[in-house]
C-alpha cells in the first residue's frame, strides 16, 4: 500500500523554507498591500505631465518604491500558496495580491507610452534639466529602442485592442489540448489497460517492453491525426498574427519582431540552425550508438526515449545531495560557495513533498528578500541536479540583489538559464570524476547524453520548424496539415539520420508542442545550455579570467542587455564557439560511454 504524504505541519522546520522572514504575520503583510493601494492613487497626478526632468524622476521612483514593496506582497502569498494549495486562506490573499498587481500595472501603464511620445531628443534635455535621471539612463534608452515601432495613439489602442483576438490561437489550443482531446487505452507491461494521457505517454515511451512504447506512439499520434486539418488552421492563425503585428509595428519580419524586446540580433537565431545543421552527424552518432546499445536493427522513433540505463538507480538522501552540489560548484570559488551554503543552511530551501505542495521546482523571490526554493526532493540524482539547477537560479538572483538597484536587479530571460545550467555541468563534471563505480558512471553519462540530446539538438529542430513555417506564411504559401506534416517529417529525416526510422505517425508531432504557441522562444534553451557549458568548460580547464568574468556576469544581474553581459563573460551569440563546445562535450561524453559498454 502506497505511503500517504506527510501533512505540511508534519514536516521538519529544517526543511521548509523561512517564508516569515519576509512578514511575521499576515497584519505585517496587510500594511505593506495597503500602502501600495493608497501610493497607487498618486500616479494619477503623474498622468500627461512627464515632460519636466523633476517630474519624470518622481514618478519613476515611485514606481520603483511600489514595484519593490509589491514585489514582496505577492511573492509572500505565491510562496504560500504553493507550500499548501488545500489552504483556502493563502489563496484568497494571492488572488488580492494578483489582483493588486494587475491595478498596479494598470496605473502606471501611461508612463511607457508618454516617455516615447516625448523623443529622444527631448529625453536628453530632461536629464540635463535634472542629472539624476541619468541613473535612469539605461532604462529610457531601453524604451526609446521601441520608438520606430511605436504608432499613432489611435493605432496603437486598434492594436491593443485586437491583442486578444491573437491570442485565440493558442487559447483554442490549450483548451483542445488540456481539456478536450480524448486518448485511447493503451494495454501496459502488466497486461492491464490504462488510459493514455501527456503524463503518461513520456513514461510508457521508457518502457522496458518495445510493444508498450510502439502501442502508446501510434495512440497518442493517431489521436492528433483526427484533428490535423484544425489544427493545421490553429497554428496558421497563430503565424498570421505573428506576421500582422510585425508588419504593423514595422519589423523586417515576424523573428525581427520577436527578438526585439530582448534586443537579439536575428544572427543568434540563424547561428542556432546553422551550428546544429553543420554538426548534425553527432546526433547521428548518439542514434547509432543507442541503437546498438539497444540491441536495435533501427531506431524507430519510439525508441528514442528509451534509457540505456534503466536497471541503474542512484539513491541520494537530500544531506548527501547538498555535499555533492557544494563539491561540484568548488571551482566557482569561496565568494559562490558561501552563498550556496548560506541558502542551504538559512532557510531559502522547501525540501520534501507534503500534502497539498505544488508539483515540480523553480526558484522564487524578490529584491530585498532570499531568493527561495522550491523542490519535491526524492532521492534521485534528478532530484540532486534540480537542486544543483534551482540553486544556480537562487545565487544568481542573490548576486544581481546585491550588486545592483532595484531597477536593474530583474535578469533578462535570454540569460536565465545560464547560472543554473552551469551548476549542473559542474555537478555532472563532479560525479563522473568521483564515480569508479562502472553502472553508476554509465547511469550519470546517459542522463546527460538525453539532457544535451533534448535540450540542444530537439530543440534546434523546433527552432528550425517555427523558421520555416513562418516563411512558408510570409512567402504566401498556404499551412496546410500536410505542408506542416511533409515538413515536421524532413527535419526528423535530417536530424536523426540513416540509422533510424521515421516512422509515419511522428508527423503529427508539431501538433502537440504548447511552445510553438509562444513563438520563437525554444531557441533561448539551446543558447541557454550552450552559453552555460562554455562557461563551464573554460571554468573546468581553469581558462585565465573565466570565474572573474562568469561572478560579473551574474552580479551584472539587468545592468545591461543580456548579449551585452554575456560577451563580458566570454560568450558571444552570434558565433558558433558556445555551441560547438557544447557538441564537443556530447561526442565525449559519446567516447566515454563507448568505453564502458
Amino acid at each position: 500500500m502506497a505511503k500517504a504524504l506527510p501533512l505540511r505541519s508534519e514536516i521538519d522546520s529544517k526543511y521548509k523554507w523561512q517564508v516569515e522572514d519576509i512578514y511575521e504575520s499576515w497584519d505585517k503583510w496587510e500594511t505593506d498591500y495597503r500602502n501600495v493601494v493608497i501610493n497607487l492613487k498618486k500616479f494619477a497626478d503623474f498622468k500627461g505631465n512627464l515632460n519636466d526632468g523633476k517630474t519624470l524622476l518622481e514618478c519613476l521612483q515611485l514606481r520603483d518604491e511600489l514595484a519593490e514593496k509589491l514585489g514582496k506582497v505577492f511573492t509572500f502569498t505565491s510562496l504560500k500558496r504553493d507550500e499548501d494549495t488545500s489552504n483556502t486562506e493563502h489563496q484568497n490573499y494571492y488572488q488580492k495580491a494578483e489582483s493588486l498587481y494587475s491595478q498596479a500595472m494598470t496605473a502606471t501603464s501611461f508612463i511607457t507610452p508618454e516617455i516615447l511620445s516625448l523623443g529622444e531628443e527631448k529625453v536628453t534635455k530632461l536629464m540635463e534639466q535634472e542629472p539624476k535621471l541619468k541613473f535612469y539612463d539605461f532604462y529610457l534608452e531601453n524604451i526609446l529602442r521601441e520608438a520606430p515601432h511605436t504608432l499613432s495613439i489611435e493605432e496603437e489602442r486598434l492594436l491593443s485592442l485586437s491583442q486578444e483576438l491573437n491570442n485565440g490561437p493558442a487559447s483554442v489550443f490549450g483548451m483542445f489540448n488540456n481539456a478536450d482531446i480524448q486518448f485511447p487505452l493503451v494495454t501496459d507491461e502488466n497486461g492491464e489497460k490504462v488510459e493514455l494521457s501527456h503524463g503518461r505517454y513520456v513514461k510508457f515511451l521508457m518502457s522496458k517492453d518495445r510493444r508498450v512504447r510502439k502501442e502508446a506512439f501510434e495512440a497518442m499520434y493517431s489521436t492528433y491525426e483526427k484533428f490535423k486539418n484544425t489544427l493545421a488552421a490553429n497554428y496558421s492563425a497563430r503565424i498570421k498574427g505573428d506576421i500582422f503585428y510585425a508588419k504593423a509595428r514595422k519589423h523586417n519580419n515576424s523573428l525581427d519582431a520577436a527578438l526585439f524586446p530582448d534586443n537579439i540580433p536575428e544572427a543568434v537565431y540563424y547561428n542556432v540552425v546553422d551550428t546544429i545543421n553543420k554538426h548534425i552527424k553527432s546526433l547521428h552518432r548518439y542514434v547509432s550508438l543507442k541503437k546498438k546499445m539497444l540491441g536495435l536493427d533501427k531506431l524507430h522513433m519510439y525508441d528514442v526515449y528509451t534509457p540505456l540505463a534503466s536497471n541503474i538507480s542512484m539513491d541520494i538522501p537530500y544531506e548527501e545531495a547538498k555535499k555533492m552540489v557544494l563539491k561540484g560548484c568548488e571551482k566557482l570559488g569561496d565568494e559562490y560557495t558561501s552563498i550556496m551554503k548560506k541558502g542551504l543552511e538559512e532557510g531559502w530551501v522547501d525540501v520534501y513533498e507534503n500534502k497539498g505542495k505544488r508539483s515540480g521546482a523553480y526558484s522564487s523571490g524578490s529584491y530585498g528578500t532570499k531568493p527561495y526554493i522550491l523542490l519535491n526532493y526524492d532521492d534521485t540524482l534528478n532530484s540532486t541536479s534540480t537542486l544543483a539547477h534551482e540553486l544556480g537560479h537562487s545565487i544568481h538572483s542573490y548576486l544581481s540583489q546585491k550588486n545592483q538597484p532595484f531597477t536593474y536587479s530583474r535578469y533578462n530571460i535570454f540569460a536565465a538559464e545560464v547560472a543554473s545550467t552551469v551548476n549542473e555541468a559542474l555537478l555532472n563534471d563532479y560525479l563522473m570524476k568521483t564515480n569508479n563505480d562502472k553502472e553508476k558512471r554509465f547511469y550519470i553519462i546517459n542522463q546527460y547524453l538525453e539532457a544535451i540530446r533534448g535540450t540542444v539538438f530537439r530543440q534546434s529542430m523546433f527552432a528550425e520548424f517555427e523558421l520555416k513555417a513562418h516563411e512558408l506564411v510570409e512567402e504566401g504559401n498556404p499551412v496546410t496539415a500536410e505542408a506542416l506534416q511533409q515538413l515536421w517529417i524532413a527535419l526528423n529525416e535530417k536530424y536523426f539520420g540513416p540509422d533510424a526510422v521515421i516512422d509515419e505517425p511522428i508527423s503529427m508531432e508539431w501538433a502537440r508542442i504548447p511552445h510553438f504557441y509562444r513563438s520563437y522562444y525554444v531557441f533561448k534553451y539551446v543558447t541557454g545550455f550552450s552559453a552555460a557549458t562554455s562557461i563551464a568548460e573554460d571554468i573546468l580547464q581553469d581558462k585565465p579570467n573565466a570565474i572573474e568574468n562568469y561572478m560579473s556576469f551574474l552580479k551584472g544581474g539587468g545592468s545591461d542587455y543580456a548579449m551585452n553581459l554575456l560577451k563580458n563573460a566570454g560568450v558571444d551569440m552570434t558565433e558558433p564557439d558556445p555551441i560547438e563546445k557544447t557538441i564537443d562535450v556530447f561526442n565525449r561524453l559519446m567516447d566515454e560511454l563507448e568505453e564502458l559498454i
